[in-house]
């Protein structure tokens, strides 16, 4: 299982798929996830790009250090990582938390980045009292205090009661994501507002939504879309909070085109 060592001695695990000739593309999980959540794109990205996966700080087989974590932690995470595979500028993909450490990429070492897949995500994301009670809530009585509400919020009902193995898959994920991890990134969310920067991503982004997502919902996305200068924004209908796995096929036709043009310059 390979690990990087973070700068200051985190472990963070990662998986890299597809050939190493390829121009490299990071996807980022979402909060209470892990690299997995992303098996529904890992063939098919993988033929055009060198894939790299891995578990934000807290989270799947990464360390989980106690205590608040912030945004610029795990974006220098990120930067570890790149540095210790000696890659120079990444395609980026992330989702809900991974979008946030896209932007901040964006923002902060705009030149290790070229194109950005914004998924699910926000630029701030108050009250920072709902954040204090999950805190709460995972510290006092584990992940499954708060697995049913996540669920609900994550994947639509008819989703939910299709049987897909997804949704089981997924849960298990959240509650074997560690309350510690959980709730460092919970303050990292809490704490940031990225907003006033927006504006200075050169990059081209697009921006996904879902219809039907209560955690990062349309308005978030749109409001990326009107200050990011260079941002396009994709609606998926009949999705809640996890478009890649809940819209996937919708999801890998639209996002993977995107990122390739990346190829071309």
């Amino acid at each position: 299982m390979p690990f990087i060592e973070t700068d200051d001695g985190i472990r963070l695990h990662y998986r890299t798929e597809g050939s190493a000739a390829n121009p490299p593309l990071i996807l980022s999980n979402s909060l209470g996830t892990d690299l997995r959540m992303w098996d529904g794109q890992r063939d098919l990205f993988a033929e055009r790009f060198h894939l790299i996966r891995y578990d934000v700080r807290g989270h799947g087989a990464s360390d989980a250090p106690p205590g608040a974590y912030r945004l610029d932690r795990l974006g220098r995470d990120v930067l570890n990582l790149l540095d210790a595979l000696e890659i120079h500028t990444v395609t980026w993909c992330g989702l809900s938390l991974g979008g946030m450490l896209g932007m901040w990429l964006a923002i902060n070492a705009p030149h290790r980045v070229t194109r950005l897949a914004l998924c699910n995500t926000a630029a701030c994301m108050p009250p920072k009292t709902m954040w204090d009670e999950r805190i709460r809530a995972v510290g006092e009585r584990g992940m499954g205090a708060i697995a049913g509400g996540v669920l609900e919020r994550w994947f639509t009902a008819p989703f939910r009661a299709s049987g897909a193995p997804e949704v089981a898959a997924v849960e298990a994920m959240l509650l074997a994501t560690p309350p510690a991890g959980y709730a460092g990134c919970c303050a990292a969310i809490r704490d940031m507002d990225q907003r006033r920067a927006l504006a200075d991503i050169g990059h081209d982004v697009l921006i996904v939504a879902g219809r039907d997502d209560p955690a990062t919902p349309p308005d978030k996305a749109e409001e990326i879309r009107r200050l990011v200068p260079h941002a396009a924004l994709v609606v998926f209908e009949r999705c809640a909070h996890l478009s890649n796995i809940e819209q996937r096929d919708a999801f890998n036709r639209t996002v993977l085109p995107f990122l390739a043009q990346s190829l071309d310059g």
